[in-house]
């Protein structure tokens, strides 16, 4: 089985680790040994990977990935990367090395993507189209997977159908607006003023000051919202959709309440939770591919400085994505 990197260039890497939870003084950068493979997985030196939100929770202890680590910390953060294929297992051969590969790794308990080299399983890995950077890559996957599921598995969006995207500007949001026309929909998103021209530019038909405007003054019969705010923004969304509408919400820490606010009012809301799924990951990579889909990178952090990466991400408003240069 070839299991590592050529030892007479480099035998360890650096990567962050935390080993408690709290703010962001717990991530450090340390070297170690780089790792082997067992079946099934290849070797990947990344060069992107890609900040979400679950980051900072789970770094704070919150949220359901935070139980699946809490014994076997110290543990390295990440679940987006991009880079090149360095080495497979024996048993692969859908990968070899130099392939430009991108996924969501390693979910929920594994992590791994800040740092130089991470192990994936070969059946976590899409292609990179060429159009697209690596480091912009390791962006991508957990955020468009959660946009692709959420509109076409979930609410099953559909051509002609109207659609509110609230916080369009974001990570998960820049994604399921291009997603959501690309597929015919009418898009409508929510976003501050400062984004109503970067959201206009992707071709949304309507854009929403959410801090001047309430939606349920504005919007009425949709078909779908895709809710990425929570809390009451969710629940005064209910208020938008049409009889046969349905209402998907993202953050996991209030969806009960918003569901159970659309059950009184006789109203569908779903929650979900994103899951890795290499085909939808390819059909992403060819709309990117044909120039239909652009990955947005609001910054890109070197690895020294992914606790300034932290402090961004958490406090919210980044236009597109973060991503770690692992480089």
């Amino acid at each position: 089985m070839e299991n590592a990197v050529d030892q007479s260039t480099q035998s360890s890497m650096r990567h962050v680790i935390y080993d408690h939870f709290g703010e962001r003084d717990v991530l450090q950068v340390v070297s170690s040994e780089i790792p082997g493979l067992e079946n099934g997985q290849v070797l990947i030196r990344v060069h992107g990977a890609g900040l979400n939100p679950i980051d900072w929770k789970t770094r704070k202890g919150l949220g359901f990935a935070a139980r699946q680590i809490e014994d076997s910390l110290p543990w390295t953060p990440g679940y987006d990367v991009a880079g090149e294929v360095v080495a497979v297992a024996g048993d692969v051969t859908t990968l070899v090395p130099g392939d430009r590969v991108m996924g969501m790794i390693g979910f929920p308990a594994r992590g791994g993507g800040y740092a130089q080299f991470a192990v994936a399983g070969a059946d976590e890995l899409a292609i990179v189209p060429e159009e697209l950077d690596l480091v912009a890559a390791g962006a991508l996957p957990l955020a468009a997977l959660t946009a692709w599921q959420a509109l076409f598995e979930v609410a099953k969006l559909e051509s002609g159908q109207k659609i509110l995207i609230h916080a369009g500007a974001g990570g998960v949001g820049h994604f399921a607006v291009q997603f959501a026309l690309e597929r015919g929909a009418h898009v409508i998103a929510t976003a501050s003023a400062s984004n109503r021209d970067f959201l206009a530019e992707l071709g949304v038909h309507e854009v929403i000051d959410y801090r001047s405007s309430d939606v349920a003054d504005e919007c009425y019969g949709l078909d779908v919202v895709l809710d990425l705010v929570g809390g009451e923004t969710g629940k005064r969304s209910l208020h938008t959709l049409g009889e046969h509408g349905v209402l998907v919400t993202i953050p996991t820490v209030t969806a009960d309440e918003i569901i159970s606010a659309a059950e009184g009012l006789g109203l569908r809301a779903h929650g979900m939770t994103v899951r890795p799924d290499v085909f939808h990951l390819d059909e992403i990579a060819e709309l990117v591919e044909d120039g239909d889909v652009k990955v947005h990178i609001e910054r890109a952090f070197p690895l020294d400085q992914v606790a300034d990466a932290h402090e961004l991400l958490e406090a919210g408003h980044v236009r597109g994505k973060l991503v770690l240069d692992c480089r």
